[in-house]
């Protein structure tokens, strides 16, 4: 495996996002040391390549990718992962708003709690949150699953279209044209296949405890 390491210090945003594209081209890894929160990082990047992100990373993290797996060792800031079509992105830290906006396909992994609207006009792929989600989590959703292992706040699934949202936790109020289903067998065992893959340990009854929340058709 080929690997590059890029000391972000003294790089500005475009600066970065510039050699990481560069280097992707020919590197099955890259490393970013000293990321300080910067904004976009990996914005727009296409390769299957994996990215580790030591830190924090800003706002847009991960956005519009086609490809990428990033691993974020610390938290991500308002709409990570947006509209991404094929890829993985995995923040073992928090995330702020708009986590997993829009996105197409791939899978976003949030080990913490996340802010509001949460997954909103997602039309496929997979958000997981291994914490807590704020008002308005699955805003608009178009498709997609939509995960959250702890409780979510307001408004939940407001004006849902398609897709589904399972919460493990308490669920303070239904948004419009959502309502709230228990969960088949068949979603149990998909949920367990899901989440085990990405090295979530629960309990049989702890799946059999999700609720989902659909357009109520």
């Amino acid at each position: 495996m080929k690997e590059y390491v890029i000391d972000a210090k003294e790089m500005d945003g475009k600066e970065l996002n510039r050699t990481i594209k560069e280097q992707a081209a020919s590197h099955d890894k890259i490393i970013i040391d000293n990321p300080e929160s910067r904004h976009n990082i990996c914005a727009g990047l296409t390769e299957d390549v994996e990215i580790v992100i030591n830190g924090s990373a800003g706002y847009f993290v991960g956005t519009m990718v086609n490809g990428p797996k990033i691993h974020i060792k610390g938290n991500a800031g308002w709409f990570a992962g947006d509209n991404m079509t094929k890829g993985e992105l995995i923040i073992e830290g928090t995330a702020g708003d708009g986590a997993g906006q829009g996105i197409y396909g791939g899978t976003v992994i949030v080990k913490g709690s996340t802010g509001s609207r949460t997954g909103e006009i997602m039309k496929g792929g997979t958000v997981i949150i291994g914490g807590n989600s704020g008002f308005m989590t699955g805003l608009l959703m178009m498709g997609g699953k939509l995960i959250i292992l702890g409780d979510v706040t307001d408004d939940v699934g407001e004006s849902i279209m398609r897709g589904s949202i399972y919460v493990l936790g308490e669920v303070k109020s239904l948004g419009k044209n959502a309502v709230m289903e228990k969960t088949t067998l068949e979603d149990q065992k998909e949920l367990k296949e899901i989440l085990t893959e990405y090295g979530f340990e629960l309990t049989d009854l702890d799946y059999t405890n999700f609720k989902k929340i659909v357009n109520m058709q």
